[in-house]
């Protein structure tokens, strides 16, 4: 199986995370792939792999700037994903901005949802303004995360 993350970060933030969990969970899944969103498009969804939307939240809940061509692209184009099988890891700052938290992410969760993509668990999130590591949470909730839902999912 191959995880493919999905990056869309503007302070390298979710880029980390993405990173800790390529070296961390390569004991669980054979090729872990991160990829940022730069210039990427609807397209991308066409490899066959488990996909993790791994994105920070840019301004009042927008998706960061290297994101918005893939963002864009789902509703310029927009085609049938329910072969895509997706995780959701979205950032945030909950004391900065509560009522736009972690929007970046679930922006792309409600969009690939509305193309009949099938997310897998709930989404996570992490709040900039607490003392919690995101690479330390990010890396325990993606390897529960596989345990639970792509791994079950792969074995079918």
């Amino acid at each position: 199986m191959k995880l493919k993350i999905l990056v869309g970060t503007t302070t390298s933030t979710a880029e980390c995370v993405a990173q800790a969990i390529q070296m961390d969970c390569a004991d669980l899944v054979d090729d872990i792939d991160v990829q940022l969103m730069d210039g990427l498009t609807v397209e991308v969804f066409d490899e066959s792999a488990l996909f993790l939307i791994c994105c920070a939240t840019y301004g009042s809940g927008d998706v960061p700037d290297n994101a918005q061509a893939l963002y864009a692209s789902l509703h310029a184009n927009p085609q049938y994903l329910g072969h895509v099988r997706y995780g959701v890891m979205s950032l945030g700052d909950q004391g900065s901005y509560p009522m736009t938290f972690a929007m970046g992410g679930r922006n792309f969760d409600e969009k690939l949802t509305d193309l009949g993509a099938q997310r897998l668990g709930e989404v996570w999130t992490h709040d900039a303004s607490s003392d919690v590591s995101p690479e330390e949470s990010g890396v325990a909730w993606c390897r529960s995360w596989l345990v639970e839902h792509a791994l079950v999912q792969a074995a079918k």
